[in-house]
């Protein structure tokens, strides 16, 4: 990563979303550009001290918003160092390699009465360069549909080796929401995203985005005009655009096969009448008699 140093920009701002190392690796080296950090953590690791705590007093995951808090900190340094502490002890399992910082958010929250003013008075004590915010405040788990139709739940399991591919993801709870001031932290900063993507975009040709887009293994697609979606060649082998004598045609989006639906000019003028008046029941003499006084055509 690159940033400039320009007395003419405006103040850096960012907001990481993540968990485990990578959003406070990322945080820690930008310490030295900005103060107007704000971290997003994810709460839903199940390992280590960190499940141990969440089962023993019902809190969310503490252990990857410990290690952004750190990251953080310009506080004492011998409390900085005391909450990456870990137990070492052969006389407690449950004790044995929990880290200090994690019971010590738990009892915070205990005693402040909610997750959220736990974190806000940890940073308060070390001093933060910055603010951390939980994704969310509730206790929830992270789940994943495997390509074998089976589900399993708690990260732990999700990113263990060895087992199907993962299908999809998802929360165990359906009614979690975004922590107060969450999405806020991401929307302040959207309009400035957008420059710098918009500027990054406009470096390369849709040709050669799509060659390096082809390489990553999640979905991704170009939004493209009328123009060139019809040149697009994988609309042109789905056959969404079919041929119909001189005019190229946007195929029936609904397809109940492999193939297009065969596309076919409209009916010319009358040509349906005598099939419409047979189906309604009328018999050849009547047709004719309708025909001979202009009341069909």
């Amino acid at each position: 990563m690159h940033i400039c140093e320009d007395a003419e920009m405006d103040p850096l701002k960012v907001v990481c979303v993540g968990g485990g190392l990578g959003a406070p690796t990322v945080m820690a080296g930008l310490r030295a550009y900005t103060s107007d950090i704000t971290g997003l953590i994810a709460v839903t690791d199940s390992g280590r001290s960190t499940g141990k705590v969440r089962i023993a007093l019902d809190v969310p995951a503490p252990g990857d918003i410990r290690n952004a808090l750190t990251v953080l900190a310009e506080g004492d340094p011998v409390l900085t160092r005391l909450f990456n502490h870990r137990f070492e002890t052969d006389k407690s399992e449950d004790l044995n390699g929990m880290a200090f910082g994690n019971l010590f958010l738990a009892a915070l929250t205990q005693q402040e009465g909610s997750f959220l003013a736990a974190v806000e008075e940890a940073s308060r004590l070390l001093k933060l360069r910055g603010r951390v915010l939980p994704v969310t405040l509730y206790n929830t788990h992270l789940c994943a549909e495997l390509t074998d139709g089976s589900i399993v739940e708690t990260e732990v399991n999700v990113r263990e080796i060895g087992k199907a591919p993962i299908e999809r993801v998802f929360l165990k709870d359906t009614h979690v929401g975004a922590t107060p001031g969450s999405v806020e932290a991401i929307a302040e900063n959207t309009a400035a995203a957008v420059d710098i993507l918009r500027e990054a975009m406009a470096k390369r040709t849709l040709p050669e985005w799509s060659e390096r887009f082809a390489t990553l293994a999640g979905p991704w697609a170009p939004v493209q005009d009328t123009l060139q979606a019809a040149d697009d060649a994988q609309i042109r082998a789905n056959e969404y655009i079919v041929s119909t004598g001189e005019l190229e045609l946007v195929a029936n989006p609904v397809q109940f096969d492999v193939s297009a639906p065969q596309t076919r000019p409209a009916p010319g003028f009358a040509e349906q009448t005598d099939e419409i008046l047979l189906e309604l029941g009328l018999d050849w003499d009547r047709i004719i008699e309708l025909k001979t006084v202009g009341a069909v055509t």
